[in-house]
């Protein structure tokens, strides 16, 4: 009767070492996706081929992103992926946010649109539902408060525009800028982002606060209302 075959601890150990320094001497920049994800499950799976795994994600789901942004259900769906293994993936856009939000936090200057633009994509990292994000600034155009207000869309009912209007009064910001996602479409407004946009307008000019501007983001695009014309002729923008 042959006796029990007792494993290395970690059979692909050299591999696994290869790539870290591989990662520490030329970063990501050179690294296949797959290569990416299989790395990054090293710290969840010691003991399995993370690289075949890795593959069956990308296959699953289609692109790296997507499968950082899939959702938790269908992660544990893939063979070899269990709980810690998906809160692992679901915790890498979460963490990229954060990163990119502390970076440029409160007293951050909006020179110009642009500038909006790149603070409020970094905020929407990982944000696979509709989200709307307020920031309130002073009359040097400096945050004062940056915070996703709600989750849901932006036309939802007057309790949203309340929600805005009594932060800016707590803050006491003279102008203001929101923006909100469309997960799955382009960063171009619907006629209900846009009539929505004037109601917030004038509840803001009501409490003596301007709406500088809307902008729209979709993946790593965005649009701002008034860049393009759409909070009328009188709005200076940013």
């Amino acid at each position: 009767m042959f006796g029990r075959v007792h494993m290395p601890e970690n059979v692909h150990e050299g591999h696994r070492d290869r790539v870290k320094d591989r990662f520490l001497k030329e970063g990501l920049d050179t690294f296949e996706d797959h290569n990416i994800i299989e790395m990054l499950l090293f710290y969840a799976l010691p003991l399995k081929d993370t690289n075949e795994i890795a593959h069956i994600l990308l296959n699953r789901f289609g692109s790296l992103a997507a499968v950082f942004d899939a959702p938790f259900e269908d992660l544990i769906q893939i063979p070899g992926i269990k709980k810690n293994t998906a809160l692992l993936i679901k915790l890498i856009p979460e963490l990229s946010r954060k990163y990119m939000v502390d970076k440029s936090n409160i007293g951050e200057r909006f020179e110009n649109v642009d500038a909006a633009g790149q603070y409020i994509l970094s905020r929407f990292i990982g944000k696979t539902n509709e989200m709307l994000l307020l920031i309130c600034l002073d009359n040097k155009r400096k945050v004062l408060f940056s915070s996703m207000l709600f989750e849901g869309s932006i036309n939802a009912s007057q309790v949203s525009i309340r929600r805005i209007v009594e932060t800016v009064v707590k803050y006491s910001a003279t102008s203001v800028i929101i923006a909100h996602n469309h997960p799955s479409g382009f960063a171009f407004p619907s006629r209900e982002d846009i009539q929505t946009t004037q109601k917030i307008k004038t509840s803001l000019e009501m409490i003596g606060a301007t709406l500088l501007d809307h902008i729209i983001v979709s993946d790593d695009d965005f649009i701002s209302l008034s860049q393009s014309g759409m909070l009328g002729a009188e709005n200076q923008g940013i």
